[in-house]
């Protein structure tokens, strides 16, 4: 592992480790040692460090939002007046509802993805962000469904 202008470099043993991980975080070490021909210990070291460097943020287990009753996602554009933009964003991070949050160039000042439990709930949700001081405009896209939805990232 080096650091070249943020950029961590990975060789192809931590690649492949967070390649594995990605797919099942609780793979054992053991098992992950085997299937690389290195160390428990080596790999033990490699995801401590990789943790402790940022490039592993957190373990976490991906749920099904529908089978926990988020049956309705929306993608919300927000434009928001420069002066209160900051403002507007600590306010719209508190909404659990809205599980991320993107800062884009272009026709709005930031784009939602929206987990509500029904079309009751999204309205009452764009209800809340309207609210918020310095929201000009919202425009919402109803997803019907959804064909690709990956959080692993590509490690080569």
């Amino acid at each position: 592992m080096s650091e070249k202008s943020g950029e961590i470099k990975l060789d192809h043993i931590d690649r492949k480790i967070l390649e594995i991980l990605q797919d099942n975080a609780k793979t054992p070490y053991a098992q992950i040692a085997s299937q690389l021909g290195i160390s428990e210990a080596t790999v033990h070291l490699r995801i401590k460090k990789l943790s402790s460097i940022g490039v592993i943020k957190r373990f976490q287990a991906i749920v099904d939002p529908e089978k926990v009753g988020r049956k309705v996602t929306a993608i919300i554009g927000v434009v928001a007046s420069p002066q209160k933009y900051s403002q507007v964003l600590k306010e719209l991070e508190k909404m659990p509802e809205i599980v991320e949050i993107y800062d884009v160039a272009g026709e709005y000042s930031t784009l939602l993805k929206v987990r509500a439990k029904s079309k009751e709930d999204l309205a009452r949700i764009l209800d809340d962000i309207g609210k918020i001081d310095g929201v000009e405009s919202t425009k919402t896209m109803y997803v019907l469904r959804v064909i690709k939805e990956d959080p692993r990232v590509q490690v080569d």
